[in-house]
C-alpha cells in the first residue's frame, strides 16, 4: 500500500511539473510573438473594485506592452481569494480566477471618473429595490433592450447623462451585445480601465480576445473624450 501511494504521488507530481513547464513555455512563446514582457507572480495596484475584492489578490502572470497599436497596458492571469470559517471552525479559501486587460485613459477622467459595465446576474424586477441602497453610484439606463438584458451599467452619481449616451453609440452597443467575449465586463476608475472575463484564459485566442476587447473600450473612451475636448475648445 505504501508503495502504491508513493507511486501515485510521484505520478501526480510528474504530471503537475509537466503541466507547469508546458504553461511556462506557452506564455514565453506568446509574449515573444506579441512583443510583450512576461512577468511572474505579483500584486496589481488596487485601482478598481475588482482588484480590491477578497482577502488576498495577486496576478500569477503578467504580459506588459501594447495590447493593440497605440494602447499600452498589460494582460494578467489574476486571482482574488476569499476566506471563510465553516461550522467546525476550519478556515476555508475560495479562489476567484479572472483574466484581465489593464490600460490608462487619463484623458477621460474629467468627463467620466467612474463607469462599471458588468454582465447581468440578477432579475430586472429587483433592480429598483437594489438601487435604493446604492449611495455613491447610480444605474445607467439606455434605450437598448438588448444591452439591458445582458449588462448592468453604473456610474458615479451626478455623471453627465448626455456624455454617457454619446459614449454608448449604436455601434458600441452592438459590439457589446453581439461581439464582446463571453462574460466580458469592464471597470473604469480615475482613468484606469480594467477589462475582464472570468476564468484563467491560457490559450492564444482567448488572451487575444481579452486584449482586443479592452483596447476597443479604451479606444471608444478616447474617441469620445477627444470629441468633447474639440467641441469645448476655441472656435476661432
Amino acid at each position: 500500500i505504501a508503495f502504491a501511494i508513493a507511486f501515485l504521488f510521484a505520478l501526480w507530481l510528474t504530471f503537475n511539473v509537466a503541466d507547469s513547464r508546458a504553461a511556462d513555455d506557452f506564455f514565453h512563446v506568446y509574449a515573444r510573438q506579441r512583443d510583450l514582457t512576461l512577468g511572474g507572480k505579483t500584486s496589481l495596484p488596487p485601482t478598481v473594485p475588482l482588484l480590491r475584492r477578497g482577502d488576498d489578490q495577486y496576478a500569477e502572470r503578467t504580459l506588459t506592452g501594447e495590447l493593440a497599436p497605440g494602447i499600452g497596458g498589460l494582460l494578467a492571469i489574476y486571482t482574488y481569494v476569499t476566506e471563510s470559517t465553516d461550522s467546525n471552525g476550519n478556515r476555508e479559501k475560495t479562489y476567484h480566477p479572472f483574466t484581465i486587460g489593464m490600460t490608462d485613459i487619463q484623458e477621460c477622467v474629467a468627463h467620466l471618473p467612474e463607469l462599471y459595465c458588468q454582465r447581468k446576474s440578477g432579475l430586472r424586477a429587483l433592480e429598483k429595490f437594489e438601487d435604493v441602497f446604492r449611495t455613491s453610484k447610480e444605474r445607467v439606463r439606455l434605450e437598448s433592450e438588448a444591452l439591458a438584458d445582458r449588462y448592468e451599467i453604473f456610474c458615479a452619481k451626478g455623471q453627465d447623462a448626455v456624455w454617457l449616451r454619446q459614449l454608448f453609440s449604436p455601434t458600441f452597443i452592438v459590439w457589446l451585445t453581439e461581439s464582446a467575449p463571453d462574460k466580458f465586463g469592464f471597470e473604469l476608475v480615475d482613468g484606469t480601465l480594467v477589462g475582464y472575463v472570468r476564468g484563467h484564459k491560457e490559450d492564444s485566442a482567448d488572451l487575444d480576445k481579452v486584449a482586443a476587447a479592452t483596447s476597443l473600450v479604451a479606444t471608444r473612451l478616447r474617441e469620445e473624450s477627444a470629441e468633447s475636448a474639440g467641441a469645448s475648445g476655441p472656435t476661432g
